[in-house]
């Protein structure tokens, strides 16, 4: 949100880099701390339980992305599940930090827009895929490694060269999978 609303103050200087911050007037800093507390403020009503005791919203996404991947690279659910792996140790920031960590900080807000046109109600449902999308993103080279290196490559994915061109590949097969599963809910429902 920060970047979106320094945006509207910075208008026609389009390279972030070069925005001074320490120049704006201390009503402009004011205006654009309201603005992204009551938006930040806003998204996160809807997944509350992700910040609550035990996290159980986190773990309930945790839960849907490992269901997932295995309805769609099953070699590569085997491969990770093969090593030991548990998806908590590598997804639980990707969902803590809503994978807000993983991408360039000049991609955020195309992420963040494509979160908030997804409403209040697809959103949680939406970071799944978006996590199944990044994570499947590498899956030939990470079913070549084992335990140890897997656990390090995904705690420092390679994105940081990443333009807009890649995530919105990522955001593609996200929305292409929510599509292609949205009516066939049972792969993402915990086991009673």
């Amino acid at each position: 949100f920060l970047g979106v609303f320094l945006t509207e103050v910075f208008m026609g200087q389009s390279n972030m880099d070069q925005w001074e911050v320490d120049q704006l007037s201390q009503e402009e800093l004011w205006q654009v701390e309201a603005d992204c507390y009551w938006c930040l403020a806003k998204m996160l009503d809807f997944i509350q339980d992700h910040y609550t005791f035990a996290q159980p919203g986190i773990q309930r996404q945790v839960f849907k992305l490992s269901e997932l991947v295995r309805r769609i690279d099953e070699k590569m659910y085997d491969h990770i599940e093969g090593q030991g792996m548990l998806f908590l140790q590598f997804a639980f920031r990707w969902f803590n930090c809503l994978v807000l960590r993983e991408i360039p900080f000049p991609l955020v807000a195309r992420l963040w827009d494509t979160y908030l046109a997804e409403g209040s109600d697809g959103f949680a449902d939406f970071l799944v895929y978006v996590c199944a999308a990044l994570l499947l993103s590498w899956a030939e080279q990470l079913k070549q490694m084992e335990f140890q290196d897997m656990v390090l490559f995904l705690q420092h994915l390679p994105t940081s060269n990443w333009g807009t061109a890649q995530l919105e590949m990522v955001l593609s097969k996200a929305f292409m999978w929510r599509s292609m599963f949205s009516r066939a809910q049972s792969h993402l429902k915990g086991q009673s």
